[in-house]
């Protein structure tokens, strides 16, 4: 379940979104038991199905709003679509604030900014770690796809991060740089 939330969670970017989709998850899952393929990963089979749920949701929630401007004066993102009494409770969170303090947020943040078509396959491989044939039936694309998209990603990621990492220690800076002598790096 935990996995299915934080596969969730990189998907639709908001705790609660991520709650409905891994409950409606899990029920689509138990409503549909009898169409799961034994010896196959359950895992895979599940992320699949939360990645249909939140495509539709998604495509639903455009509709409506394409609906909500052309009805309403006034443009779709202004008008709430949450009671203003519950505005304050979702926004406290102990449990999101807990896994904010052990996941590093620079890292989240550069993986929510990939382009979805190599957001979820890195999500799927290097957090939940499915195999690149796992990957290619949730997404629906061939393995090499899979493959080139992982590759890409992570070279996205990594030049997004670099100075991130630097800075961190985590890795040494080896851009060159005219103003530094390299034996002043090394001590």
């Amino acid at each position: 379940m935990d996995a299915v939330y934080r596969f969730a969670l990189r998907l639709a970017k908001e705790p609660d979104l991520a709650e409905d989709l891994t409950q409606e998850t899990f029920l689509r899952a138990y409503q549909n038991r009898d169409k799961y393929t034994p010896g196959t990963r359950v895992k895979s089979w599940l992320f699949t199905i939360c990645r249909n749920l939140f495509l539709r949701r998604t495509e639903r929630s455009r509709r409506h709003d394409e609906i909500v401007t052309e009805a309403a004066d006034e443009d779709a993102r202004h008008v709430s679509r949450e009671n203003s009494v519950f505005m304050a409770a979702r926004d406290r969170d102990p449990e999101g604030e807990f896994w904010k303090q052990v996941v590093d947020e620079e890292v989240l943040r550069a993986i929510d900014e990939l382009p979805p078509e190599f957001r979820e396959p890195l999500i799927l491989s290097d957090l939940e770690d499915l195999s690149y044939q796992e990957i290619a039936e949730v997404i629906g694309v061939p393995i090499g796809t899979v493959k080139s998209r992982l590759f890409r990603g992570r070279r996205i990621l990594q030049k997004a991060l670099y100075d991130y990492a630097v800075e961190q220690g985590i890795v040494k800076d080896t851009k060159p740089d005219d103003s530094i002598d390299a034996e002043e790096v090394s001590e």
